[in-house]
């Protein structure tokens, strides 16, 4: 991290990096469409001119494997994780740049030898000498008291003035690592960037980079190379994928912004991953003098009762939505079951059953209702017709009607009406549980994975045959039949193809 003048505020805009720029920060001019389908990130990460070099630190539940190339996390094995062909899940990418590497360009990061080395208390130390510059960072888990599912390191770093003359930093970058899909089937928007500001979480997932505004096209932009975005007092920013997670809290101050770039995996499939790395303030070392900050670092899978217990809002990391108070709950009362029963399948029907349970008394008094109007349908008929030409008169006399026979007319509603939050609140929990992966139940070998048991070839296309849909369809037909019925036969036909 030279010495050099001040940069310019982080802009909200997206724009490329020219490789040989001498600032960290790009300028704020538009960027041509174009410019998407680049890379010169890529191609600024030439061949290191010294041999890699590596050490390990481990425990019981993650492997980090520091690298000299910038004296970062190369990678990080998940010891109780499987992904594809049943090898464990690797988070990050040798091809990125390294977990915990400061630079002062993300976009054209110049990543120096570090020595590595393994101290008595089993820690890893990453040092590296320039221009009487002293940068020495300490890789290592701090105490748990947790039995299981550690993933949280911590990374302190001390730089050291040696000269003569003050050392100025405008800034520095301290890089996320990357994150991409684990299976080829999980869903490519729970890729994002995402920062927490005053324990709110917002992020940009890798359909942002091509100019996807969403539904409806909503908010569509040209197509984008880089995110950049200027904050004020971060408490961490992370790269996440549906599952897993790498998350970076600082602890002696807090970051003022965050940038990330996609990159291809597989652009016939569509597949993309995503690098970041969020920006710390500048600071002023007197000669002799000695700057430290220190970093957490989450490397592991989004488990949402472990992130919850840690000090700056990691949990946040789930994207569950507006209803996130219900999917919270449901998550850890899933948990809870699963400790009992010893299995998710069997835990969510239970968990589906004490929620139909619980709202029976509401779904069996708006039946009771229906049945009442189902049975006054005659009688509304007749005022129909009486008063087809008073509107007004008519819905007076049918609210008059169901007065005298003591029916609410919005009653069938009111169950719909509490229910949307539990069915959204579920919805969002199980895409991101991750202790539903390789979950097994009956025929399903992953819970967290459509049951497919075959494919139907149509039209050169291969159609999927998944049970539990199909059975969900079924139960649906059945249960509207087994509904009381209202309205007219025309209404009743169309109200079962809309469902």
């Amino acid at each position: 991290m030279p010495l050099r003048p001040a940069p310019a505020p982080l802009s909200t805009s997206a724009t490329p990096l020219p490789a040989g720029s001498a600032s960290a920060i790009p300028s704020t001019s538009p960027a041509p469409a174009a410019a998407a389908s680049a890379t010169p990130v890529q191609a600024a990460q030439t061949a290191p001119a010294f041999a890699e070099k590596t050490e390990t630190l481990r425990n019981d539940d993650v492997e980090l494997r520091l690298t000299n190339r910038g004296g970062g996390i190369a990678e990080a094995v998940l010891l109780n994780h499987v992904g594809q062909e049943d090898q464990q899940v690797v988070i990050n990418s040798k091809d990125q740049i390294p977990v915990g590497a400061m630079v002062e360009q993300p976009a054209a990061p110049k990543l120096d030898e570090f020595a590595l080395s393994r101290e008595p208390d089993g820690s890893i130390k990453c040092e590296q000498n320039s221009n009487n510059l002293t940068i020495r960072k300490k890789f290592f888990f701090p105490p748990s008291k947790e039995n299981k599912d550690n993933f949280l390191a911590e990374m302190d770093v001390d730089l050291v003035n040696g000269g003569a003359q003050p050392y100025a930093n405008p800034g520095y970058f301290v890089a996320l690592g990357s994150a991409a899909p684990i299976h080829p089937k999980d869903y490519s928007y729970y890729t994002r960037l995402v920062w927490c500001v005053d324990g709110k979480a917002k992020g940009v997932d890798v359909n942002w980079f091509g100019g996807s505004g969403g539904m409806f096209g909503i908010g569509s932009h040209a197509p984008q190379p880089y995110y950049q975005q200027d904050l004020a007092n971060a408490d961490w920013a992370a790269v996440s994928d549906q599952f897993f997670t790498t998350l970076i809290a600082p602890l002696t101050a807090k970051a003022n912004g965050v940038w990330g770039r996609r990159f291809d995996i597989s652009p016939e499939q569509k597949t993309f991953g995503l690098a970041g790395a969020l920006r710390m303030p500048g600071f002023q070392l007197p000669p002799g003098q000695t700057y430290s900050a220190k970093f957490e670092i989450w490397a592991g899978p989004k488990i949402y009762h472990r992130l919850a217990r840690l000090d700056h809002n990691e949990a946040e990391i789930l994207d569950l939505g507006v209803f996130k108070i219900v999917s919270q709950f449901l998550l850890n009362f899933l948990n809870w079951l699963h400790g009992f029963i010893g299995s998710y399948g069997w835990s969510i029907l239970a968990l589906t059953a004490i929620i139909k349970i619980v709202l029976w008394p509401l779904q069996n008094k708006a039946n009771l209702s229906m049945r009442r109007m189902a049975l006054l349908n005659p009688k509304i008929q007749e005022l129909r017709e009486k008063y087809k030409d008073d509107p007004t008169r008519m819905n007076q006399e049918v609210m008059k009607l169901y007065k005298d026979y003591g029916i609410n007319p919005v009653g069938g509603c009111l169950p719909m009406m509490i229910q949307i939050p539990i069915f959204f609140g579920l919805f969002k929990m199980l895409g991101q549980a991750v202790e539903l992966r390789n979950s097994h139940f009956l025929w399903v070998h992953d819970l967290s994975q459509p049951d497919t048991v075959a494919t139907l070839p149509l039209l050169g296309y291969s159609i999927p045959i998944n049970i539990i849909p199909l059975c969900m369809a079924a139960s649906q037909i059945w249960l509207m039949q087994m509904t009381p019925k209202t309205g007219d036969a025309t209404q009743r036909r169309v109200m079962m193809f809309t469902r």
